[in-house]
């Protein structure tokens, strides 16, 4: 039997996904020797890439924001940001043309789709301001319902939440959507990285290595050590050797629920054990990586559809990007979200929905097109742990002890790039918390 070992650190950060690589990256520049474990053999967890006969699929997160708080963080850190941004970066297929609105926004996006397109602007705008935002309990569908029932605008709403939200618009506040889209920066720019997302999380590496972190591979968190209401640490498995890392600050990308389970209720105590369990709601979405030697899909970055059963949106990757590809090839996703996006369904069903859209949306999609994947991301895997709007707090009852990631966003955010601005808050919570002592 291997003989357990203890380390010393001053910040763990237990899964190198998007979250706790943003987070670590924050601390490890300003000093706390900070380690990352995890479980995988590579980083990104659910916005990673893997390799399929030479081509880099992402297996989640397939767009980077430009000019945001994401951008920001690399600025900071000193890491390399290699994201070309297409040009448009989107298009609407409406009524058989994809139409590009850059420019236009939302009043020339709708008035293609009906006369109505004047009273949705003016609601937006209304949103604004706080006394224009619609009560909690309506529905992004229901809002939308109350100024037209033209199908064209209901899908683009629906393919809108399913996108950034990866939630349908029955299911994604109407507060949410609309503070998102008037407050926020609504991913007006945006791109993808040559070697595929994880090409993102691979610079942060650098620079938490570069600053004297550490990141472990295929390391499973096996508890969080409590006592006394104050985080000690963890243990963790490492090449079949249990290892116990003493430090001051844990924080967490795994989600909330797992958090709890490398905690105990006891550590926690049973109000928020309960909070937690109540909270557990993932949703779910689909994704068809396929490849072409003649280019299928007219547009330079993304596609989104006015009308499809399921399909929210096509993306060119190699029209940017043809390392993801080899030579000669083009390199595609189409996403969707099922119904409903949270909770039980049949994937079979919902996934020949999507091949049923794809062959609508591309000619002869059958012959033409070389399927390499399809991926039903959902339960323990899901797109995101909490549906906007319904996240929980990033702080614990446990001090030292923080979460991150997609289980704890700000209000109305989505995607890495509120993985990143919940990164920043907690590193700043840390810093002002835990200010930097060694361990002896």
């Amino acid at each position: 039997m291997n003989t357990p070992e203890t380390q010393q650190f001053d910040v763990v950060v237990v899964g190198a996904g998007a979250g706790g690589l943003f987070t670590a990256a924050r601390l490890a520049h300003k000093g706390y020797r900070t380690l990352v474990v995890e479980s995988l053999d590579k980083v990104g967890g659910r916005a990673s890439t893997d390799e399929i006969d030479g081509f880099k699929v992402n297996n989640g997160a397939i767009v980077i924001e430009l000019g945001g708080i994401t951008e920001e963080t690399f600025a900071e850190v000193g890491a390399k940001f290699d994201i070309r941004m297409p040009s448009p970066p989107i298009l609407y297929s409406i009524g058989g043309k994809n139409v590009d609105v850059t420019g236009g926004g939302w009043g020339f996006l709708l008035s293609k789709l009906t006369r109505q397109g004047a009273k949705l602007v003016s609601g937006l705008g209304a949103a604004r301001n706080d006394s224009g935002m619609p009560e909690d309990e309506l529905s992004t569908a229901e809002w939308v319902s109350k100024y037209t029932k033209n199908e064209g605008v209901h899908g683009i709403f629906r393919n809108m939440c399913a996108s950034v939200f990866a939630v349908s618009s029955t299911e994604l506040p109407a507060k949410v959507f609309l503070t998102y889209f008037t407050r926020k920066s609504a991913f007006k720019k945006f791109g993808f990285h040559p070697q595929g997302t994880i090409g993102v999380w691979q610079s942060l590496v650098e620079s938490i290595e570069g600053n004297g972190g550490q990141v472990w591979l295929s390391t499973s968190a096996d508890r969080i050590l409590v006592e006394d209401g104050v985080v000690r640490g963890i243990v963790a498995t490492r090449g079949g050797v249990e290892t116990t890392v003493e430090a001051r600050v844990v924080i967490s990308d795994v989600g909330p629920s797992a958090t709890l389970k490398l905690t105990g209720d006891d550590a926690v105590g049973a109000d928020y054990a309960a909070q937690v369990r109540a909270a557990d709601r993932p949703c779910s979405m689909i994704a068809v990586n396929f490849a072409s030697q003649e280019r299928l899909v007219d547009v330079p970055g993304m596609l989104s559809f006015a009308k499809s059963r399921r399909l929210a949106y096509i993306a060119n990757f190699t029209e940017t990007c043809p390392e993801m590809a080899p030579d000669g090839w083009n390199l595609y996703v189409g996403g969707a979200i099922p119904e409903p996006s949270v909770g039980d369904f049949d994937s079979d069903t919902e996934v020949e929905l999507v091949m049923e859209d794809l062959r609508d949306a591309i000619e002869n999609f059958d012959s033409r097109a070389r399927v390499l994947s399809v991926n039903v991301t959902r339960d323990g895997w899901p797109p995101q742990r909490a549906v906007a709007g319904f996240d929980l707090p990033n702080t614990t009852p446990i001090t030292g002890l923080w979460n991150v990631g997609d289980g704890v966003k700000e209000f109305a955010n989505g995607g890495t790039t509120a993985c990143a601005e919940t990164a920043k808050i907690v590193a700043d919570s840390v810093i002002e918390s835990f200010p930097l002592v060694h361990l002896s």
